[in-house]
């Protein structure tokens, strides 16, 4: 566990937002390396409680050890989409403190070389959270239609070359499968034109397919209305998100939670049936502050929105 590395993005902002009370019920859906576990289980101790999710066991194993002073933690292995039904079997019907998310891949994923999810690094094509998962990369790549390939590319990675990158994994496992990332990101930058970028021809692509391994977007919207259910009255969300389709999904999310009046101005009531569930606390997203993008780079892309129940 030694070289475990994990930078915990937004931390004070993040927690911050759940104004965290003793003797509250909260959650980490993303335990992760246990960052914003620690500044929760801080603020809410002695009688708070912390339920932390994850499905990484590395993740877990680091967490449990950096966490092990604080016997109102519940680590759940699990992941976050199963909130319901894992906090029904710890006897918890609502959350009346807060939850947060920090989405995407974590630090110590993205750089562990054996994980398969960076193309600056040879490894078995892999990108899977929760590594007793039998689907990963390898299966996206060199099974998946060329229209399959397509539909990913272009809507996991805002990929403009779409066609042409599907088009040459599939010419290219024609004769063998392709077996490891520096091989598919070869195969991306034979397939795109050389133009001027400040990313890495493979970048959405690779993201694209991590996205389509893990379910990423289609968790973000099914848990975040879970969490709306589980939410006593006052009870916040706290979600980080690191890509643009991330953010969007959390948006629209939250935007259909607060309820928007459809009826004509001219009425005297409501009669459209609008049901609002919350607030939006943030307008805007709030972004990391310039010393901690100065100090990770991963924190300048990540967004931080908010949510109370009502």
């Amino acid at each position: 566990m030694d070289d475990f590395k994990h930078y915990t993005v937004m931390l004070n902002e993040a927690v911050d937002a759940l104004q965290c009370q003793d003797g509250k019920i909260y959650v980490d859906c993303t335990l992760g390396g246990g960052g914003h576990s620690e500044l929760i289980l801080k603020r809410i101790s002695p009688h708070g409680r912390l339920i932390s999710f994850d499905i990484d066991d590395e993740a877990i194993r680091h967490a449990k050890e950096r966490l092990k002073d604080y016997p109102n933690l519940t680590i759940v292995k699990s992941s976050y989409i199963n909130i319901k039904s894992e906090l029904k079997k710890l006897g918890i019907d609502k959350i009346t403190g807060g939850v947060i998310l920090d989405l995407g891949a974590s630090y110590h994923q993205l750089t562990k070389a054996e994980r398969g999810f960076s193309f600056s690094k040879e490894a078995p094509l892999d990108m899977r959270f929760d590594m007793e998962s039998d689907f990963s990369a390898y299966d996206v790549v060199n099974t998946y239609s060329e229209d399959e390939l397509v539909r990913i590319f272009s809507e996991y990675g805002e990929e403009r070359f779409s066609k042409r990158i599907a088009r040459k994994i599939i010419e290219i496992r024609r004769s063998e499968p392709i077996r490891t990332t520096k091989e598919l990101a070869d195969i991306i930058i034979a397939a795109t034109p050389r133009i001027k970028s400040h990313i890495h021809p493979a970048t959405r692509v690779f993201q694209a397919i991590r996205i389509e391994v893990n379910n990423e977007l289609k968790n973000v919207n099914f848990v975040l209305h879970d969490i709306l259910d589980l939410l006593d009255k006052g009870g916040i969300i706290s979600v980080i998100s690191f890509h643009s389709l991330e953010d969007r999904a959390v948006k629209k999310a939250m935007l259909e939670a607060k309820g928007k009046c459809t009826c004509p101005p001219d009425l005297p009531y409501c009669v459209c049936g609008a049901k609002s569930e919350g607030k939006i606390i943030t307008r805007k997203p709030i972004v990391a502050t310039k010393e901690e993008q100065e100090e990770n780079s991963r924190s300048k892309s990540a967004k931080l929105r908010i949510f109370e129940k009502i």
